[in-house]
């Protein structure tokens, strides 16, 4: 796949003849270019009621303030800028952040080290990522069980392997067999050489976030890292109002070196925000622009994406419930005031709640995709393979969300009116009482008029029946099986692939194991 929408310095290959053989031997995997929209966006909120949420957010901001915990140099940088500072908490003057803010681009291109890959985010463009976090793993053979490296591995290769998503996304799950203070180094690792999708970088302390530069330094090459972004990465505000040292520390990081950082509250309405749509709006703006206010105070035009996660609230259980109307009325809103702002959106994927891929989960899981689509979104982490509230990451699931993440591609384009879209020709042909199976128009265009699924069983009951009648996961064991079995590592220069594990197995020696 070629993409003459996006442009990208021509970056030095290495490795001689060793490596451009493995090129051409290389199996190619198809992977559909980002989703460029040629639907409208879906609004609940009139602009009435938008003017209302940034007043009150700016309110918030002003008068209530927000927390930087830990982080007398992120204190002593906003009293510079302007605000008033007591003790940890920060008030922000009216206008203040919203004016840094507008320094943040209103799109930008993550690289890949596949320039065929490289993704646009923001406009009307959305890129698709995997589930991140989850420290349990399911599968129909060994059921729920702690997370391990071979596991993340596996769901790497698999997202490499899947047609409809665009990246590999960053802690797809999180491998507890290796030590805590180590395991990013092995992890992203398997992102760039078992893929070579755009991924993301680690978050857990600042120094695991500089190391993350360091390894795309010898992947990309330092210049190429210093003059583009070439990691997209989490960075959650721990709501209400609060800036934890770590998850800043980690946007500082990035900042400083022209990597993207999603800035996004994690919302679970009735505990972490208000139990009304407005009040909760109200809140994800004010942490959202006081976040990104903050990474541009670091670095101006520093590529910031307006984040928000969010769910409702059992309120028998405690519990967090998804694909709710609570949760899509905000996502919808907050992609309006995203839009308002000029920033690339990230919300939505594949939730619910559900202890397996189950009815309930492909009920939740469609309503939240469909969600994201219509809201805006431009990232949209956790596509596929979320599983029980992202308590845990499903390998028959991960198949069944990336299956289906190509009804987005399908939706997303709109109608065809072009003279071969409007079918005068098949028309005329068949006329009164005929059909259309035969005619010239359906013969020139079958292959390609509907979306197929490369999962679904749609034969005869006779046939499912001899086959075993398998349900959906027995089918997408089925699949999983298959796309591990087909893979095959994409080129890697073997001189850069040297030096990567070298780095990670100096770094890892350096240091004694921690699993906490």
């Amino acid at each position: 796949m070629s993409d003459a929408a996006v442009t990208s310095p021509r970056r030095a290959r290495g490795g001689g003849g060793a490596a451009r053989r493995a090129e051409r031997t290389a199996v190619s995997v198809e992977t559909a270019k980002y989703i460029e929209r040629n639907v409208p966006n879906y609004e609940v909120l009139t602009e009435e009621a938008l003017q209302v949420i940034e007043a009150n957010a700016e309110t918030v901001l002003a008068e209530i303030g927000v927390n930087f915990v830990d982080n007398p140099d992120a204190l002593a940088l906003w009293k510079s800028a302007g605000a008033e500072i007591d003790g940890e908490r920060v008030r922000i003057p009216r206008g203040l952040a919203r004016k840094l803010c507008a320094t943040a681009p209103s799109e930008y291109v993550q690289h890949a080290r596949n320039p065929d890959r490289n993704v646009v985010i923001g406009g009307k463009n959305l890129v698709l990522a995997p589930v991140y976090g989850p420290p349990f793993v399911r599968d129909a053979e060994g059921g729920r069980r702690y997370a391990t490296m071979a596991d993340f591995e596996k769901f790497v290769k698999l997202a490499y392997m899947s047609k409809w998503l665009h990246h590999s996304g960053g802690t797809v799950c999180e491998p507890t067999d290796i030590p805590v203070n180590k395991r990013h180094l092995d992890m992203l690792l398997a992102h760039m050489v078992l893929s070579d999708k755009p991924f993301m970088g680690s978050v857990t302390e600042p120094s695991r976030a500089q190391d993350s530069i360091e390894m795309c330094e010898i992947l990309f090459g330092k210049e190429f890292v210093r003059d583009n972004t070439v990691m997209t990465s989490l960075i959650n505000i721990n709501s209400p109002l609060t800036f934890d040292s770590i998850m800043m520390g980690a946007l500082e990081v990035f900042a400083r070196h022209n990597q993207a950082s999603i800035i996004s509250p994690f919302i679970v309405g009735g505990a972490m925000a208000p139990v009304s749509v407005a009040g909760t709006l109200t809140q994800v703006l004010a942490e959202v622009m006081a976040g990104v206010a903050y990474s541009q105070l670091i670095r101006p035009g520093a590529p910031v994406i307006f984040g928000t996660f969010v769910a409702s609230i059992d309120m028998n259980s405690g519990a967090p419930t998804f694909g709710t109307p609570e949760a899509s009325h905000i996502t919808y809103g907050a992609g309006q005031l995203a839009r308002r702002m000029g920033l690339p959106y990230r919300s939505a994927g594949s939730f619910c709640g559900s202890k397996l891929p189950d009815a309930q989960a492909a009920y939740e899981t469609a309503n939240s995709l469909n969600m994201g689509l219509l809201s805006g979104v431009n990232f949209m982490l956790h596509a596929c393979g979320w599983l029980e509230g992202g308590l845990v990451a499903s390998f028959e699931k991960f198949v069944m969300d990336a299956d289906q993440l190509g009804t987005l591609h399908h939706f997303a384009r709109g109608v065809d009116m072009s003279e071969n879209g409007q079918a005068m020709d098949a028309l005329a042909e068949v006329g009164p009482g005929g059909h259309f199976l035969g005619c010239e128009h359906t013969q020139a265009n079958f292959k390609s008029a509907f979306w197929r699924s490369d999962l679904f069983d749609y034969k005869p009951f006779e046939t499912w029946d001899e086959e075993g009648a398998r349900d959906t996961q027995a089918l997408a064991s089925a699949r999983v099986k298959k796309l591990i079995d087909t893979y095959q590592q994409p080129p890697l220069d073997p001189e850069i692939e040297a030096r990567l594990r070298a780095y990670v197995a100096d770094k890892k020696a350096a240091m004694p194991d921690a699993f906490a």
